[in-house]
C-alpha cells in the first residue's frame, strides 16, 4: 500500500443524522502526554500502554486514586528491542497479561513490511524479541485475533497470501494453521464471534465474507455483504476496509471504505454462514482505515473522513442510524487513519491521533444490566500480594470492544478486577491473568480468572467488581488484609 507514514428487522436501513446529545463530550487529559501518541492497549491491571508513534518508546497511563483516566499520570516503560519501532502492526494483550506486537508496515529504524516482533512483560517491565513464523518474509500490517481458547492467531498481511499462524506464548514459537481461505489477508480485520468463529470481509473478492472455525481449522463462506465495503484498488494500491464491531444484540457492524456499511447476523451454528443486510450510508466520509469502539450504551462510535484526508467527523451508530456527535479538537486536521480508540474500564474511550493531545470520550446513556458481568464466587477476604480466583458470568464482555483492522488491534475482551476501599473511596486495580476463556458473549456459562491483590493497596473493608469493556458487575464485599 502506498501511504506516507505521517501519519442495520430485515430491511434496508436508511441513513439519517440526529443532533448530538449534550452529555456526549471529549476531555483532554489534565496531564498532557509529552510524546506523540499512537496505538493504545488496556492492560489487565487497569493501566493503558501507549506507543510513541513509529518509535520503540512506550508510555503507561495510570488512573488516579479515584479511577479517573482524565486525571491519570504518565510514566515511561521499557523501550522495544533495538531497531524496532513499528507503525501499523498486529497486537494483542494475551491471557497471561503480556502484550504481543508483531510486524510493521513502517519501522522507525529502517525497512518496511518488517518481520520483527516482541513481547512485553509488565511484571518485569521488559521486552523480548520474537522470531517470525518460519518462511515468512513479510508480516507488515497483518491482522490478528486472540481466539476463544486464548491463542493468538495472525494472518499474513500480504496479497495474495492465505498463510496464517498461531502463537505458542510459552515457547514464543509459531505453528501454521487453517485452510480454505479464498482471498489473502491483506487489509482485512479478524472479528471474534460468540460461537468462537472468526469473521472477515474479503478485500479482494467483491462482496464476499468468510468465517473461520478454529476447531476444524477451516474457512467457509460468511455470505454476501450485499453492498460493496472495500474501496477499489488501483495504481498499486490494495483495497482498504473499515473496522468491524460485534454489538450486544449479536450483530456485527462493518464500516466500509466506500460510503457503505453492512450488518452481519451470525448463525449460531458452527457451520452456518449467517446473513447480511445493508446498513446506512455514511453521512460524510468513509472508513478507509479507521477506528471504532463499542460504547457501554450499545452504540458504536465511528470516525469517518474523506479517503485518507481530513477532516474527521464522528457518529454513533445505534443499530439503525448514524447520529452525529461532537468531534475532538484535532478532527479538523485529522484523517480517520490517524486515529486509534481503546476501551477504558471507566466506560469511556481513550482516543489518540498521532499527536500529544490524548482525548477521552464520555458517551451518553448507560448499559443494560443484562450486559454486565455477574460474580458468583469470590473471596470474602484477601491479603495484599496474594493471588485469588474469581468466577461468574459475562466476564469477557459481549464484544472485543474497539477495533481498527489490519493496522491496529486493541481488543479488551478480558476481565478486570477493581477494588474500592470503603473508608477512603480510593480505587485499586488487581492484575488479572489465566482467564478460563477469551470468548465473547459467553451468556450464562461460568467463566473465571485470577487476580493479584496489589501489595501497596489500602487495607480494610472494601468492595470488588469485575469490569468488562467498561461495564462493571454488582459489587461484592471484601476485606483487604
Amino acid at each position: 500500500m502506498s501511504r506516507i507514514s505521517v501519519w442495520m428487522c430485515v430491511c434496508v436501513l436508511i441513513a439519517s443524522v440526529a443532533l448530538p446529545m449534550a452529555a456526549q463530550s471529549w476531555s483532554a487529559l489534565n496531564n498532557k502526554a509529552s510524546f506523540n501518541a499512537s496505538t493504545a492497549l488496556l492492560l489487565t491491571d487497569g493501566t493503558v500502554v501507549v506507543q510513541q508513534i513509529e518509535a520503540g518508546a512506550w508510555w503507561r497511563l495510570t488512573p488516579d486514586n479515584t479511577g479517573s483516566y482524565i486525571n491519570g499520570t504518565w510514566t515511561s516503560i521499557a523501550s522495544m528491542p533495538s531497531g524496532y519501532g513499528p507503525l501499523y502492526y498486529a497486537s494483542a494483550v494475551l491471557p497471561d497479561g503480556r502484550l504481543l506486537v508483531e510486524g510493521g508496515e513502517y519501522n522507525c529504524c529502517g525497512g518496511g513490511e518488517v518481520t520483527l516482533g516482541a513481547i512485553y512483560d509488565p511484571a518485569a517491565n521488559a521486552w523480548t524479541s520474537v522470531a517470525p513464523p518460519s518462511g515468512w518474509t513479510y508480516i507488515g500490517d497483518s491482522p490478528s485475533v486472540v481466539l476463544a481458547n486464548g491463542t493468538f492467531m495472525m494472518g499474513q498481511g500480504a496479497s495474495p497470501s492465505t498463510q496464517q499462524v498461531v502463537f505458542n506464548a510459552s515457547s514464543l514459537t509459531w505453528s501454521s494453521v487453517g485452510f480454505g481461505k479464498i482471498d489473502g489477508f491483506s487489509e482485512e480485520g479478524l472479528t471474534l464471534l460468540p460461537n468462537g468463529d472468526v469473521m472477515v470481509v474479503d478485500t479482494e473478492n467483491g462482496t464476499h465474507a468468510e468465517r473461520y472455525n478454529p476447531v476444524r481449522q477451516r474457512w467457509g463462506s460468511a455470505g454476501n455483504t450485499i453492498v460493496l465495503l472495500p474501496s477499489n484498488g488501483g495504481m498499486g494500491i490494495v483495497p482498504e476496509l473499515g473496522p468491524a464491531i460485534l454489538r450486544p444484540d449479536g450483530t456485527v457492524f462493518v464500516g466500509g471504505a466506500t460510503a457503505n456499511s453492512s450488518i452481519y447476523y451470525p448463525s449460531a451454528s458452527k457451520v452456518g454462514t449467517g446473513f447480511w443486510i445493508p446498513g446506512p450510508t455514511f453521512p460524510t466520509g468513509v472508513m478507509a482505515d479507521a477506528p471504532a469502539a463499542l460504547l457501554i450504551n450499545g452504540n458504536v462510535l465511528v470516525d469517518t473522513s474523506p479517503f485518507f484526508v481530513p477532516p474527521s467527523t464522528f457518529f454513533e451508530f445505534d443499530g439503525s442510524n448514524f447520529n452525529a456527535v461532537p468531534a475532538p479538537p484535532n478532527a479538523v486536521n485529522d484523517a480517520s487513519f490517524y486515529a486509534r480508540m481503546a476501551e477504558l474500564p471507566s466506560g469511556q474511550i481513550l482516543f489518540t491521533d498521532g499527536s500529544s493531545d490524548v482525548e477521552i470520550y464520555t458517551p451518553a446513556g448507560s448499559y443494560s444490566p443484562a450486559w454486565a458481568p455477574f460474580i458468583t464466587n469470590a473471596p470474602a477476604s484477601v491479603t495484599r500480594g496474594s493471588t485469588y480466583a474469581i468466577s461468574g458470568v459475562r466476564f469477557n464482555g459481549l464484544s472485543q470492544g474497539a477495533a481498527y483492522g489490519d493496522d491496529a488491534q486493541m481488543a479488551s475482551n478480558y476481565p478486570l478486577v477493581r477494588i474500592r476501599n470503603n473508608g477512603t473511596g480510593h480505587v485499586f486495580y488487581a492484575k488479572t491473568h489465566g482467564h478460563s476463556t477469551m470468548a465473547v458473549a459467553t451468556g450464562n456459562r461460568t467463566v473465571s480468572t485470577n487476580f493479584d491483590v496489589p501489595s501497596g493497596m489500602e487495607t480494610g473493608a472494601s468492595t470488588l467488581v469485575v469490569v468488562a469493556n467498561g461495564i462493571p458487575s454488582f459489587a461484592v464485599n471484601v476485606t483487604v488484609n
